[in-house]
């Protein structure tokens, strides 16, 4: 399947696509994908989203609102890996990931604000499938998110 341009969704949709106006990092081995949007909102901990993406994915984009936390890494190569092999299409990260020449190689859409080598906590603590809000623009369970070097666009 061909991937859609954000720029040419844009020009058709207009005003009823949300743009993300905050610079994320193309980090994952694909730029271009998109999917039904899940989210996970945790801060410096990723137990509950290596629980999530362990469960199959169906062509969804994770959403992990990280409240844009550059102290810890939230995902490194081994739970992007499990997300490859559970069938999600990307990941955006509100925060932080570690591993980023790894997860370069995975074919796999990863979005992220930037790196860092630390490790996250792993109490579980957090919510799933919650509206969470990134860069002024709220992504809803169910939603659509399509990403690629240009941006993120969200829409129904």
């Amino acid at each position: 399947m061909a991937q859609i341009s954000t720029a040419d969704l844009y020009d058709e949709r207009g005003e009823e696509l949300e743009s993300v106006a905050l610079q994320f990092q193309n980090i994952g081995g694909v730029t271009g994908f998109s999917g039904t949007v899940r989210t996970v909102k945790c801060f410096q901990d990723n137990a509950l989203l290596k629980s999530l993406l362990s469960t199959p994915g169906d062509g969804a984009v994770l959403v992990i609102d990280g409240g844009g936390s550059l102290q810890t890494a939230l995902v490194g190569d081994i739970i992007a890996a499990l997300a490859v092999d559970n069938g999600w299409a990307g990941l955006i990260v509100n925060g932080a990931i570690r591993d980023r020449v790894a997860i370069g190689t995975l074919p796999f859409g990863v979005k992220a604000l930037g790196s860092n080598p630390a490790k996250s906590t792993k109490t579980g603590e957090g919510e799933v499938d919650v509206p969470v809000e990134i860069g002024g623009v709220q992504f809803l369970p169910g939603a659509t998110v399509w990403c690629d070097e240009d941006g993120i666009l969200v829409g129904f």
